[in-house]
């Protein structure tokens, strides 16, 4: 196919099959998928895979989960932590005479009722089951079923894993012991070498690792751009609340398996999408038959609520109890919400990545929402607080006097509620000694996220952009409500309002769907395109042939090829990719000379500490964050020291953060021209006036760093100007 006929089919929003130059590779098949791993003795051992994208998926999850032993450990215990919370709820439900426990009849002579040791207050487990209502008895099946259901995955997963386990030692010659010193890049460059000696896929010559990524990411890179052009209701406008996202787990788990590995999903298989989705003359008769399913799905969900809805708060209840009573603050922290992490996500970003970057920013962006506080809720927090003080330290005394006190009735629970509304006025409470710049904090913010939305312009001090800030980077407590409710809420996002965007849904799997020569079918979104999915606000001058209904919103065609960039030196873009890759770097190192702002302004107040912190001291090339993952730098080396490695990952870092800084202040002077155009492939825009963005760096320089003052006026030199940021 043409270069004109792929652009054709891309501007009618049709299905197109993307080739390289190059390429001699041949159509992907079912039977197609071999795989050849080396046996100890060297010689060739060949297997049939039946689906590649799940070969890498688990290659992947193989390594950022410790290997086979924890990956089964942590599968047995969940295993043993769903049948405890089903056997100890319906234990506590009818198995304990709490008439005896709580001794409610203190006067009663008859010995069943008084409790000498605490055996007393159990019923026989034989008369237990007989006492179950039907009820109970239709929720024990169930979950038994379930639990069966989840046993056998167990099974299933744990021969795949292994199969992993002999691939990783055979192959990549990565034993176990050494899994958690290698990063996934380490294991990334292993498999694409493999690829080359034992031709791990027939059907493609070479493999790089953007063909891994999108194998990896198919179904993700989906999701992201879907949310990102707004084709998924996850916004909704309700009384009293206002605007509101939902997209808890639940609903999530319910798009998964709708639009990717369900009965009736839009894919045939792992790798190719059905071929009905890639006729247009096919998109009414599909759209109907998926808001069918999803009314079915609807209902489905409706019926099982209870049973769901019950389980949540069980789960819920066990998990976070105890940590609540021990630190009631942890429900005034913040977390990114699920949108937030779908929001903020890369195009073929990987998972330790995103964790990786979004935990960069989560001090700035916590800092920048302490900024807000509401003045009459502190008022109420000091008053409460006090009194529940006042109350607390009297029973505390008292207790110590005379610790017969605990006796009294109910005195324990008095003393922790009281403990517990202690602790979260104290939170509500902002430190008197702060002083905040809301908009430094939030291009702070900025550097690390890489996304915020074009109308937070200089409007960061305002309660809009906080809430909007808040949708991304909620409250604990939030999170913990939203996933109580989401079994009754999301059977009704289904039925109301999902099954009438089916139309959209399937105009964008035909419109931004190509097949890539030896992956399959991906989104055109994935591919990072700047030629046919750029937009010219975001392209440094540069041109671009799309429409503007297929350019993807808030630069994220250009910030995601920065970053898998960054992510992957070794990955050769295409020439207009190049192109605007070498506009961005040279745009940093002016803007850099021009105002030495990204060095002073970013640097030096420690969004970047990391830099500050390899020069001063010998650090792994390994960087670990949390129990469940084992991070990688985003670039490493198997060869060369520790320190070499440890700058280049630390000049990674810093150049990605300061390019997406610079492209989003690029962005907001270029949306300001007056001959910007939006129409056909006249997408350009004239060079702006000579060194505009030097100036407004310099400006911006100005306004962040603390002016020359006295240390009688020392105070005062760390307020910021009352200027305007340009960043965007």
């Amino acid at each position: 196919m043409s270069s004109h006929q792929q652009q054709s089919n891309l501007s009618h929003g049709e299905y197109e099959r993307v080739l390289s130059e190059d390429d001699d590779s041949v159509p992907l098949n079912h039977e197609d998928m071999i795989q050849i791993v080396s046996n100890e003795r060297g010689e060739g051992k060949r297997s049939h895979i039946t689906n590649l994208d799940e070969f890498f998926r688990r290659i992947y999850y193989f390594h950022q989960n410790h290997g086979f032993r924890c990956i089964l450990l942590r599968e047995i215990l969940e295993l043993a932590q769903f049948a405890f919370i089903v056997l100890f709820s319906l234990f506590l439900m009818e198995c304990v005479n709490y008439d005896i426990l709580f001794q409610n009849d203190r006067n009663s002579t008859s010995p069943w009722l008084k409790k000498e040791q605490f055996k007393d207050a159990f019923i026989p487990l034989d008369q237990c089951v007989k006492r179950f209502p039907s009820g109970i008895t239709v929720c024990a099946v169930i979950a038994l079923i379930f639990w069966l259901f989840r046993l056998a995955r167990v099974v299933y997963h744990s021969i795949r894993h292994y199969e992993i386990k002999q691939f990783y030692s055979n192959a990549l010659k990565i034993e176990a012991n050494d899994l958690s010193n290698v990063t996934w890049y380490d294991v990334m460059s292993q498999v694409i070498e493999t690829q080359h000696e034992e031709v791990l896929c027939v059907h493609q010559q070479n493999l790089n690792e953007l063909d891994i990524y999108q194998r990896t990411l198919r179904h993700k890179n989906y999701m992201i751009s879907m949310i990102n052009k707004c084709i998924l209701p996850v916004r909704f406008q309700l009384p009293l609340f206002g605007n509101v996202v939902f997209l808890t787990s639940g609903y999530r788990f319910n798009l998964d398996m709708l639009l990717f590995w369900g009965p009736g999903a839009v894919f045939e298989n792992s790798w190719q999408l059905k071929e009905a989705y890639k006729n247009a003359a096919n998109r009414s008769h599909l759209a109907k038959e998926m808001s069918r399913r999803i009314l079915l799905l609807g209902i489905a969900n409706l019926l099982l609520s209870p049973i769901i809805f019950m389980w949540q708060i069980l789960h819920s209840f066990f998990s976070y109890g105890e940590l609540i009573k021990r630190n009631p603050s942890v429900l005034g922290a913040r977390r990114w919400s699920n949108y937030g992490r779908v929001y903020l996500r890369h195009f073929n970003e990987l998972d330790h990545e995103l964790d990786a970057r979004l935990s960069r920013g989560y001090k700035p962006a916590s800092s920048y929402m302490n900024c807000f506080s509401s003045p009459s809720v502190v008022i109420v927090a000091q008053s409460i607080g006090f009194f529940a003080g006042a109350i607390l330290i009297v029973l505390i005394c008292l207790t110590i006097y005379d610790e017969d006190v605990l006796n009294v009735q109910h005195v324990l629970s008095i003393m922790t509620l009281l403990g517990a509304t202690v602790g979260i006025c104290r939170s509500l409470i902002p430190d008197e000694h702060d002083i905040f710049c809301p908009e430094r904090l939030l291009l702070d913010t900025l550097a690390q996220i890489h996304y915020v939305p074009g109308h937070w312009h200089g409007k960061a001090h305002t309660e809009q952009v906080r809430a909007e800030v808040a949708q991304l980077f909620q409250y604990k407590a939030v999170y913990i409500i939203e996933e109580l409710l989401s079994p009754l809420v999301t059977p009704l996002i289904l039925i109301f309002s999902l099954r009438y965007r089916t139309l959209e849904i399937v105009d964008f799997f035909r419109q931004f769907t190509c097949e890539v020569a030896g992956v399959g079918d991906v989104c055109s979104f994935a591919t990072m395109d700047v030629k046919k999915h750029g937009n010219p606000q975001w392209m440094m001058g540069e041109t671009t042939d799309a429409l503007r209904s297929a350019q993807a919103e808030n630069g994220k065609t250009e910030l995601s090829l920065l970053h898998f960039q960054s992510a992957n030196p070794s990955w050769k873009p295409t020439l207009e990719s190049e192109r605007f890759l070498s506009r961005v770097r040279e745009q940093v190192d002016e803007s850099m000379v021009a105002s030495g702002f990204l060095s002073r302004s970013l640097a030096s107040r420690g969004v970047f500490d990391s830099m500050a912190m390899s020069a001063t001291m010998p650090l792994s090339n390994v960087f670990r964050g949390g129990v469940n993952r084992c991070e990688g730098p985003l670039v490493t080396s198997s060869t060369g020291d520790t320190e070499t490695q440890q700058q280049v990952q630390t000049d990674a870092v810093n150049l990605m953060s300061r390019s997406a800084v610079v492209l989003h202040m690029q962005h907001e002077l270029q949306a300001k021209q007056p001959n910007y155009s939006t129409f056909g492939s006249s997408h350009m825009l004239a060079p702006p006036p000579p060194r505009s963005l030097e100036r407004e760096l310099t400006s911006f320089n100005d306004l962040v760093q603390p002016s020359e003052t006295s240390d009688d006026d020392s105070a005062a030199s760390f307020l910021p100007k009352q200027r305007k940021p340009p960043f965007a």
